[in-house]
């Protein structure tokens, strides 16, 4: 067990949360997270009817009876509010008692959760973002660096930056996302001032992730400098895996595609479509940086377990040259 403020906050006994992965943070996946300790995550969009939507987080319940997170990331190209509406309707009537929003501001939405008792967290890219979701009241920020899968924001700032940034002057517990994997991890966020690390590469390359074995093979080759970014003509920028989906996209960038353009060529659809056939070169795909450091594809348990054994190693580690061969600080 290591607690922190936001292990004490969700009810949980390792400060770590699995990304809401479109078309992958599935009900088996987000249970198997939450059964190994962390906050398992559901993604709310990969539902696109009522029905299906709660029929996942009945799976969900159906096989933990720990608490379980739903990702809302609301598109800016979604100008209507009815299907967040939605989901907000059944996951609330299904007993969810965390959610996680992301895209653009949740105000609208935070009296209504807050009222329900529902914890939220808010992820941000940039930490002016994380003072105002603060102020409005949410109960915990993720802050993703440049180095995160999906979308990192516009200012190209790394997680080592905005998590010690972030740690002077936000007071509720901070997740940090982003370039993060494994014990050593989670103990340099912890250091940084963070109280959790959220993870979504690393959970694409376990057993119980639905992700066609093709993917899950490529990730055990590929290097830090397999991925790239796209998207950023359009103020959106992603971190995917380099392929020639996402060179393609960024040729029409270059040849100054409008978001229209772009919509065929981005759309989840596409990406759902590659998880199911293996085919690597179909879809824009998010991945982190954190790829080049993966060499195994574990089971949910053992990855969890493995992660809080090496913090615990790395601690004694640090410890130990902090206060030096005869107890005293070097």
């Amino acid at each position: 067990m290591i607690r922190t403020p936001l292990t004490d906050l969700l009810g949980i006994r390792l400060p770590i949360i699995q990304g809401g992965m479109q078309w992958l943070a599935t009900g088996e996946l987000a249970a198997a997270v939450s059964n190994a300790g962390g906050l398992g995550t559901i993604c709310a969009l990969s539902f696109p009817s009522a029905d299906e939507f709660r029929d996942e987080l009945k799976k969900a319940k159906g096989l933990t009876d720990k608490p379980i997170c739903v990702n809302i990331s609301m598109l800016p190209v979604v100008t209507s509010n009815d299907i967040y509406d939605i989901y907000f309707d059944i996951l609330l009537e299904e007993g969810v008692r965390v959610v996680e929003t992301s895209g653009r501001s949740p105000e609208g939405f935070v009296p209504r959760l807050k009222q329900a008792g529902v914890k939220i967290i808010h992820k941000v890219p940039a930490v002016r973002f994380a003072r105002k979701a603060e102020s409005l009241g949410v109960d915990a920020v993720t802050v993703v660096g440049y180095e995160c899968g999906g979308h990192p924001g516009l200012d190209d700032v790394t997680s080592l930056i905005l998590i010690q940034k972030a740690a002077r002057t936000i007071k509720i517990p901070i997740v940090a996302a982003g370039g993060y994997c494994d014990g050593r991890g989670l103990l340099a966020a912890l250091a940084l001032g963070a109280s959790g690390i959220l993870m979504g590469t690393r959970f694409m390359a376990t057993k119980e992730c639905i992700a066609h074995p093709n993917f899950k093979s490529w990730m055990m080759k590929a290097q830090e400098t397999d991925t790239m970014i796209v998207e950023r003509s359009i103020r959106n920028p992603a971190r995917v895996r380099r392929n020639k989906a996402a060179e393609e996209v960024l040729e029409l960038e270059k040849q100054g595609a409008t978001l229209a353009d772009l919509l065929p060529h981005i759309s989840g659809k596409m990406g759902l479509e590659a998880y199911r056939s293996g085919d690597l070169d179909m879809g824009v795909i998010a991945c982190g940086q954190i790829v080049g450091a993966l060499d195994d594809v574990p089971s949910v348990r053992e990855l969890m377990d493995r992660i809080a054994s090496e913090a615990d190693e790395t601690l004694g580690r640090l410890t130990g040259i902090c206060a030096g061969r005869n107890g005293h600080r070097a």
